[in-house]
């Protein structure tokens, strides 16, 4: 019992100090990344859904992150994809009911690790095909492809355009 409780002991760190230039060209890339879902969405798909909360974790892992695994392009993409799938599944099986987001969520988790496409917002998306109310669930089985998936690639292209500017970033680390 010690050492199990030993294992919820965190260790003592020391937080280095902030790299400014970094923070400026993670800002720089959650701009423009968010400014384009924006632009598009106001503009050019006025009438369709493009915007959903599960992008601004996208946007952290991306543009702050981009060296992480949950970070890299195959997982944004298709993890958020499938996750999408899975939530909307859940709706049409179970409505929006506890049983559905519990489902959702955590049978979102399973296909991202089974698929090795583990990107955290996928979850959030799978919840949000549940509970995003009816603008997302009038879209159905469009909702993985738009929004998700338009505004995953439009996040990428973003990522991989700004990420590569500056000199001490490399995005992505594979495919």
């Amino acid at each position: 019992m010690k050492t199990y409780l030993g294992k919820m002991r965190a260790e003592r760190t020391r937080a280095p100090s902030p790299d400014w230039q970094d923070a400026l060209w993670s800002w720089f890339g959650a701009f423009i990344g968010m400014g384009a879902i924006c632009w598009l969405s106001a503009h050019w798909l006025s009438h369709h859904l493009l915007i959903v909360a599960s992008f601004g974790a996208t946007s952290v892992l991306i543009y702050a992150a981009p060296d992480s695994p949950f970070a890299q392009p195959r997982n944004v993409l298709v993890g958020s994809m499938l996750s999408a799938l899975v939530g909307v599944a859940c709706f049409k099986l179970l409505g929006s009911t506890p049983l559905a987001v519990t489902l959702a969520v955590s049978l979102s988790v399973l296909v991202m690790q089974l698929t090795h496409t583990v990107h955290p917002p996928g979850a959030a998306a799978a919840l949000g095909a549940v509970i995003g109310g009816s603008p997302i669930t009038a879209l159905g089985w469009w909702y993985p492809l738009m929004p998700i998936g338009i505004g995953c690639s439009v996040m990428l292209l973003v990522a991989i355009l700004v990420n590569n500017l500056a000199r001490h970033r490399r995005y992505p680390r594979f495919w």
